[in-house]
Parts: C-alpha cells; structure tokens; sequence
C-alpha cells in the first residue's frame, strides 16, 4: 500500500492535503510531541483502497519543530468491538520540507517488527533489547508536549513596562472525560516577591483549540526586566474541584530555544510587538497554585 502526500507551504502552520491509495483511516503526529496533536481523517468502511482527499492543519509550527520533528503517518482499521487493528506507517522528517514550497511524498507502508522477548534471544540481541526498554522507559518519563500557546511580547517605552499578549493556543491535551478541556491561561512575572504579577485569562468552554486575544500589561523598567522570567501556565478550568495544570513555558534570559529568542527580541526591539508559538510541557514550575 501507497501514498502520496503533499506537504504544503507553512507560516505558522503545516498543512497535510491527503490522497491515499476493511473501513480504515489515516492518523497524523509528530514523533515527540504530545498526545494531543494527532490529527485523523474520516474512516473510508469497506475497501482497500480508500480516497480521503483531505486537509489536516497543524498550527503551531516552529522553525525548531521543521528541523528536528517527523511526521508520523499511520492506517488502522477500525474495530468497534475491539481494538482498532494497526496496519502500517510512515515517517516524514520535517526537515525534507522547504517553505512556500509543495513536496509530494509517494512511499510505502511499513509495519514495525516487534521487539524479541529477551528469553528467547542470545546474549548481545538480549542487551540491545534491555537498552531498547530502558530507553523506551526514560521517553514516558520525560518532558511531554501539551499544546502550543502564541504570545505577543511589547516592551512600552517611556513610561516603561511590559505588555503580554495571550493570543491563542493550539492542540492542547484533552483533560475531560468528553475529550476536550475547558482552558484558561496564567501569567506571572517572577519573582514576585509582593505576589501582585498574577494575570488571568477568560475561561473558553470545550476546546483545544481556544482563542483569547487578551493582553496584559506589568509596569517595569528594562534594567528590571532583564532580571524577570515570565512565568505561562495553561490550566483545565474544573467546577468545584481542583483545575488540571495542562501545560507551560517561561520565558527569560535564562530559558533555550524559542523562549529565550522571543525574550531577547522583545528586549531589543522596544516598542516592536514580537509574536511567536511556543511548546507547553508537562513541567509544573514549582511556584504556581491550583487557583
């Protein structure tokens, strides 16, 4: 079985325009992200050769993500009564796709062989699949990806200050039992010695996909800044009980990757409205409260 999958220009986004040669459909993640950024096609029942001709969008899509992510894609056949049957995949790496540039894919399907029961194997391949496990075991414990959150960084001179601006997040994990989550969005300015950087978004009902479009502004000079990490959390609003932390990130010149890149743009360009995605992790900064 065969595919072939344009991959289309991104800006922000990754486009997947699908048309693919017993009721199946086509399951697309990126290795290492999280759990919610699987996309899915409609189930095409009884053939062998189902059509889809269908767009999945990714939003969210940094240039960090192009060049160290692979796109996963997989077909299963459905099974209402048991579990859905693997039938194959195939790995993309990001890297193979240039921007403003369509690339067609046509490649075959591959099932993973299973890994040999250490009894039954010799004392090298025994190793190996020791390692392999532990392996295995060290990714679950990891940092685990929860969603992508765009913000907007504006240092406002002369009066001096700071203005965050929570614009949307994408692909969030689902923390209900319905499959979605009820999000809503925290910022700190650490430290906070006088608990008063607190900023809370509006809470947008059933979604992973939720848009805010609000922005909050921190009185502060540069030189103080310099000095500050700004401290996002993402959190499952849940009447009566306590919420479920989803996901976060902070930004400072302390941070790596796309954080610190943000943090020193908006440092540098004063007055400039700076924009980019940013991954949440399961990483729950030790400082923040259930409220």
């Amino acid at each position: 079985m065969s595919g072939a999958v344009p991959l289309h220009d991104f800006s922000d986004s990754l486009s997947l325009s699908l048309s693919l040669s017993l009721s199946l459909h086509l399951s697309l993640y990126s290795l290492s992200l999280f759990q919610a950024n699987k996309l899915k096609t409609k189930i095409v029942r009884n053939t062998l050769n189902p059509v889809w001709n269908e767009m999945l969008t990714y939003v969210g899509i940094t240039e960090e993500d192009m060049h160290r992510k692979t796109l996963r894609l997989s077909v299963c056949d459905e099974d209402k009564l048991t579990h859905n049957e693997f039938i194959g995949e195939s790995r993309v790496p990001l890297k193979r796709v240039k921007p403003d540039q369509t690339k067609h894919f046509h490649t075959c399907l591959e099932h993973p062989p299973p890994l040999p029961s250490p009894t039954t194997m010799g004392t090298a391949l025994r190793g190996i699949s020791c390692y392999l496990r532990e392996w295995e075991n060290e990714q679950l414990h990891s940092l685990e990806e929860r969603g992508r959150v765009l913000l907007s960084l504006q240092f406002l001179p002369p009066g001096e200050g700071l203005c965050v601006g929570v614009q949307r997040c994408a692909h969030l994990a689902a923390m209900d039992v319905n499959g979605f989550s009820d999000p809503y969005v925290k910022t700190y300015l650490k430290p906070d010695t006088q608990k008063k950087s607190k900023h809370k978004t509006a809470v947008i009902k059933k979604t992973l996909n939720p848009e805010f479009n609000e922005e909050f502004f921190y009185e502060i000079s540069m030189s103080e800044l310099s000095n500050k990490t700004l401290e996002v959390t993402v959190w499952d609003y849940d009447l009566g009980r306590s919420n479920d932390f989803i996901g976060g990130v902070c930004l400072s010149c302390h941070s790596q990757g796309d954080p610190l890149r943000h943090w020193m743009d908006c440092l540098k360009n004063k007055g400039q409205k700076v924009e980019r995605w940013h991954i949440l992790t399961n990483e729950l900064p030790r400082s923040v409260s259930h409220e």
